[in-house]
């Protein structure tokens, strides 16, 4: 077989699209959900990843401090506080330290942020699509979102990204 018919086999086997949905906020599960993300699009895959429950607290902009529509969506909010900023470790976070310290390792180690890696999703046109139901269940508003994130979705539309996706990843 020539060197040509060995590459287009090999190019069919490369996978064009990827879906990730990302169900927790926590800076040990959202990193490598970032990573795995602006990577596919890098190499050329079409991209997406759908942000549910605790995982959609990141697309919040830091600067929004409390988001919610009632005493318990607002207390939620407070217990788990939203931002890329403010992401906490699963484990060890240990008060905020731990987090400091995975984040100061990564910056002496030039890999890039979470913010960084939103950015560079962005740039890349990857799919942010924000859970339509857990925003309205958390009550969170389109305008306390990052700039760029797509519109809300529902779960029909992510399980329809799925359904046409070579990699589907649940993070």
């Amino acid at each position: 077989m020539s060197d040509a018919a060995m590459s287009a086999d090999n190019d069919s086997d490369v996978p064009n699209a990827m879906t990730i949905v990302a169900w927790s906020g926590d800076l040990d599960k959202m990193w490598p959900t970032l990573i795995l993300g602006s990577t596919g699009a890098a190499y050329g895959m079409q991209t997406t990843i759908f942000f549910t429950f605790w995982g959609l607290f990141p697309l919040v902009r830091d600067d929004v401090r409390v988001t919610g529509t009632n005493a318990m969506t607002k207390a939620l909010a407070g217990m788990n506080r939203p931002g890329i900023s403010h992401m906490k470790l699963s484990k060890l976070n240990m008060a905020g330290a731990g987090a400091w310290m995975m984040n100061k390792l990564a910056t002496d180690n030039k890999v890039a942020s979470p913010k960084e890696l939103i950015e560079m999703c962005l740039e890349l046109d990857v799919n942010l699509w924000p859970c339509e139901m857990t925003m309205e269940l958390l009550g969170l508003r389109r305008d306390q979102l990052i700039e760029g994130v797509g519109d809300p979705v529902g779960a029909a539309t992510a399980l329809s990204a799925m359904s046409k996706s070579q990699i589907n990843l649940f993070i």
